[in-house]
C-alpha cells in the first residue's frame, strides 16, 4: 500500500510539472507577437520619401493653395485612401508652410478664404488664423 501512495505522489508531481511546463511554453509563445508589436516600430526606419506636391509655376509668394498628393507611407492595399491633401503656403522663394486640410475639431475638410485670410471649417463654423491657430 505504501508503494501505491508513493507511485501516486510521483505521478501527481510529474503531471503538475508537465502542466506548469506546458503553461510556461504557451505563455512564451503568446508573448512573442505582443512583444514584437511593441518593438517592431523601434526597429523600422521611416521611409522618408520626398514627393512632389505642387508646381512652382504661378505659385506666388504669400499665396496659399490646396495641393493633392499620395501619402508617403501608404500601403499597397490603401487604394484611394492613400490620396490626401494639404494647404501649402509659399512664404518666400524656397520657404513653405504646410497646413492640414482637416479641422482639429472633427476632421472636416477646411478651405482657405483669401479675402478673410482665414481657414474655415464648413461643418461647424470653425475658423483658423493664417498661422493655423484657432480663431
Amino acid at each position: 500500500m505504501m508503494n501505491e501512495i508513493r507511485t501516486d505522489e510521483g505521478r501527481r508531481k510529474f503531471l503538475i510539472k508537465l502542466a506548469l511546463g506546458m503553461a510556461g511554453i504557451s505563455a512564451i509563445a503568446a508573448s512573442v507577437p505582443v512583444l514584437a508589436s511593441f518593438f517592431a516600430p523601434l526597429l523600422e526606419r521611416p521611409s522618408g520619401t520626398w514627393r512632389p506636391v505642387a508646381d512652382l509655376e504661378g505659385f506666388d509668394p504669400g499665396s496659399t493653395r490646396l495641393v493633392r498628393f499620395e501619402n508617403s507611407d501608404a500601403e499597397a492595399w490603401s487604394g484611394k485612401t492613400a490620396r490626401t491633401a494639404a494647404w501649402l503656403r509659399r512664404n518666400g522663394d524656397n520657404s513653405f508652410t504646410a497646413f492640414s486640410a482637416n479641422c482639429t475639431h472633427l476632421g472636416c475638410p477646411i478651405r482657405w478664404e483669401t479675402e478673410a485670410h482665414l481657414f474655415m471649417c464648413p461643418c461647424h463654423g470653425g475658423a483658423y488664423y493664417p498661422d493655423g491657430t484657432v480663431a
